[in-house]
């Protein structure tokens, strides 16, 4: 894509959906004449500009580019407001494009205010609707849960203004509202308001703008303590620049080639995008019940966006390693929207939307690996309760199919059939597929357990326990794959392993390897080790397709690591390193899917690091080969953790925790040193422990 028509205030890293969410109040540089409303330029014919890549520095905390138009834009953020420097021509008029109703997903209403005199913008658009214009549940979740209040001031005079609604341009107008709806294509096209500004070609003006979603007050209070009035560009870019290098620092490794570290240090980035903040400077937010509410006691900030169906298999751990004190805060926010939405957490948090996007209980893997890995900082007794709660008691909307496939409403789908049957059945469960269920709700008890039994909860641990088993009554033994079922105990049929029938973005064949919590009675469900290696051996073979390992989504992302618990660690060495040097690259086809919030990119780090999460609820980490030759890991508030290396090669001939020899290939925690001689050839002699 070269071609642009705003600079939006807000983003969202990767989500699977197009076009995903937020992109709220673009801005654009348009050097040209007003000539008719740009809601109306419906195929960004004029109100738009091209740009070359070549023409464009991106970097942690800046961006800007230059656009064939002749304009320029320069942006830096801080944590809730930022700083823009607009150039424009000399020979061409100056104006300056509020897109107020243009979020990406459309927008229920949009204002927007100018004062010409003081050289201000207000306004504010009411938004929400994640994945709103997909086809599967799209219709159900078009609704509006946050409204993005903004501040805008320039250093130089306006002047002149405008606005449009519609189809309609006024000029000299300095106010006015409407939204564009949440409909696709025509039915949306052609719809929006917005407002602009004039000023002298061939000025440089510089913007202050601070963002808030709690009110104009609120956006105004943060760019008074983000942005000061002596800022430019290059002070705000510089303070951000020395931030984001202070926590990408938490990793510093030594060696490689210039492209791997460029690789690493990228998906440690996105990977670290999120959570995002929500919270004002003065500790207000916009709760889940469109509230204004505070922090918790002992709250630092409100946290938002949440793809849990994703992030709870990689992004969540790499978090709670580098920034448990964050991760703290995030467990904190999710359980503030669990109550304040009648104690449902929600699949997929936007902002401070529930959208219920994907399958499962993500929310519980979660907070439970949290817990394990020594997150504090959040109610973790209050918040277990409340999981524990949505585990075991029915709710109505579990009866519902509202928003099926993709954007159930039924946090734990059809509950009580669940506990009765001990699987979720296809054919009434009102969910996105009932075997991916069983696996996903098998997991989140498993994990529930391990959380209970660190609290102290022994019975709760022993009844979650025995759930964490649920699988094995979606597991055929007559097909050996995980299979839909029906109410009534028989299997969905016809049964083929490369389809998704009961699944939700993955075939049984990608399924039937997510039991990361019992991997050894998986091989006893499939026949036995033999068995279970020789099909994922299988699985790994190259070809692609639905019969094959999968890179780029997330059912299979642990898949590489189950060798170690299967007697073969060197197959999760080679497998992982194929991957890590074959999969992710430099440029704009590095990463392998979507990023889905930084898991893709977290699964990338884990796997330069030699390390990856066993399963939710547990702060074990297998191992792996590290690609680089020494990483020194700093996380904030903990003691240091360096992994290197001696010899060549992608196996590990042996390893060391702590000055010990270590004949198992995980490690029960981030260890202080971890040192592994390697070689070019397989260790076939030292395998792991019994699990």
């Amino acid at each position: 894509m070269t071609r642009v028509r705003g600079f939006s205030l807000t983003h969202v890293n990767g989500a699977g959906c197009n076009p995903g969410a937020a992109g709220d109040v673009p801005i654009f540089p348009h050097a040209g004449a007003m000539v008719g409303s740009p809601s109306a330029d419906v195929k960004d014919s004029f109100y738009a500009s091209d740009f070359s890549h070549a023409d464009e520095l991106a970097r942690p905390g800046r961006y800007s580019v230059g656009l064939a138009s002749g304009a320029r834009a320069d942006l830096a953020v801080a944590d809730r407001a930022g700083i823009a420097e607009f150039t424009f021509p000399a020979d061409k008029p100056a104006n300056l494009l509020f897109r107020t109703s243009n979020s990406l997903n459309g927008s229920e209403d949009a204002t927007i205010h100018l004062d010409q005199a003081g050289r201000r913008v207000t306004g504010s658009v009411l938004t929400g609707a994640f994945c709103g214009r997909r086809a599967n549940g799209g219709v159900n979740n078009r609704k509006s849960y946050y409204r993005l209040h903004f501040t805008a001031e320039f250093d130089q005079p306006v002047l002149g203004t405008g606005v449009w609604r519609d189809g309609t341009l006024t000029p000299g107008g300095t106010e006015i509202s409407g939204g564009e709806g949440y409909a696709t294509g025509a039915d949306r096209a052609g719809r929006g308001s917005g407002g602009y500004l004039s000023f002298a070609p061939g000025s440089s003006v510089r913007m202050r703008i601070g963002i808030s979603y709690v009110d104009l007050p609120g956006a105004e209070g943060n760019l008074r303590r983000e942005i000061r009035g002596s800022d430019t560009v290059d002070s705000v870019a510089r303070d951000g620049f020395r931030a984001w290098d202070r926590e990408l620092g938490r990793i510093r490794i030594a060696g490689g080639s210039a492209d791997q570290r460029t690789v690493f240090y990228t998906a440690l980035y996105h990977a670290l995008q999120q959570p995002n903040l929500v919270s004002d400077v003065d500790g207000r937010y916009l709760g889940m019940d469109r509230r204004v509410h505070r922090l918790a006691a002992g709250q630092d900030a409100q946290y938002g966006n949440f793809s849990g169906w994703d992030q709870y298999r990689a992004q969540i751990q790499l978090l709670a390693l580098l920034q448990p004190r964050v991760a703290g805060n995030f467990a904190q926010s999710l359980y503030n929207y669990a109550r304040q939405n009648d104690g449902v957490w929600d699949r997929w948090v936007h902002v401070n939307g529930a959208t219920h996007v994907m399958t499962g209980d993500p929310s519980a893997a979660t907070l439970a690996t949290f817990h394990a890995m020594g997150v504090r900082g959040f109610d973790a007794a209050g918040a277990f309760d409340s999981l524990y709660r949505q585990a075991t008691v029915p709710r109505p909307e579990g009866l519902l199919d509202a928003g099926c496939p993709g954007q159930c409403v039924g946090q734990r789908p059809n509950l009580a059939q669940y506990v009765q049957s001990r699987y979720s059945a296809h054919d009434v469960c009102h969910c996105w597929g009932g075997a991916a269920e069983t696996l996903e709700a098998s997991v989140a008890d498993d994990a529930l357990s391990r959380w209970a039994a660190q609290l102290g909860r022994d019975k709760e641990s022993a009844e979650l326990r025995q759930r964490g088993t649920y699988w094995r009554n979606v597991f055929n033994p007559a097909t050996g794959y995980i299979q839909g079922r029906k109410l009534d105990g028989s299997w969905l049929t016809p049964f083929d392993p490369a389809s998704q029938l009961g699944f939700a973005q993955g075939s049984a064949a990608t399924y039937v390897w997510m039991v990361p919590q019992d991997v050894s009675g998986l091989a006893e469900a499939m026949g036995g080790k033999d068995i279970a290696l020789r099909r994922l051996d299988e699985f790994f073979q190259p070809g692609g397709g639905p019969l094959r390992y999968d890179p780029t989504n997330e059912p299979g992302i642990h898949a590489p690591w189950l060798y170690n618990e299967l007697g073969q660690p060197w197959k999760t060495q080679e497998t992982v390193r194929r991957l890590v040097d074959t999969v992710y690259r430099t440029g704009p086809g590095g990463l392998p899917g979507n990023d889905d919030l930084g898991t893709m990119s977290a699964w990338y780090v884990f796997g330069a690091l030699g390390l990856f999460p066993r399963t939710p609820g547990s702060a074990e980490l297998l191992l792996a080969t590290p690609l680089f030759p020494r990483t020194l890991i700093t996380p904030d508030g903990r003691g240091p953790t360096l992994i290197d290396t001696s010899g060549s090669g992608k196996y590990l001939h042996s390893v060391t925790v702590d000055g010990r020899a270590h004949r198992d290939w995980k490690v029960s925690a981030l260890p202080t040193r971890l040192k592994a001689q390697l070689s070019g050839v397989p260790n076939q002699a030292v395998v792991p422990t019994a699990p």
